[in-house]
């Protein structure tokens, strides 16, 4: 398990949180309106978190979701050497309206890319309308 030291503090995540994807403003307003920051310890392969950031774009489009950077956020991780490390996060906003996950590079000082998934209830697809 990882030290405080070891993991960039919430507001230096707030310093982090530029203009890599378009989910990066609100993630950083998630942060100040009060919303949880966890940092995983460890790191994971590339290519697994590239392959599940891929299958999350895949679903959320499938299902209709509303998303914030994650079609910006697969472009990033493709981009990337795939026998590297990452190291993720996730911001849960205070009144848990978005999910937002953080990709960092394997040492957890330079964030690459951020998303957004918007929680809600998937839309019924071709226009359906739930009827009551």
């Amino acid at each position: 398990m990882a030290t405080q030291d070891e993991n960039p503090r919430q507001r230096d995540i707030t310093a982090m949180l530029k203009d890599q994807t378009s989910a990066c403003n609100a993630a950083r307003d998630a942060i100040a309106a009060g919303g949880e920051v966890m940092l995983y310890d460890g790191q994971a392969p590339h290519w697994m978190v590239f392959g599940i950031t891929a299958s999350r774009l895949r679903w959320s489009l499938k299902i209709g979701l509303t998303t914030l950077g994650l079609d910006e956020t697969v472009e990033i991780l493709r981009a990337r050497d795939r026998d590297g490390q990452l190291r993720t996060g996730n911001i849960v906003a205070a009144d848990r309206s978005w999910f937002f996950t953080l990709y960092f590079d394997a040492t957890g000082t330079e964030l690459l890319a951020c998303s957004g998934v918007k929680n809600e209830r998937p839309s019924r697809g071709d226009g359906q309308k739930l009827q009551l």
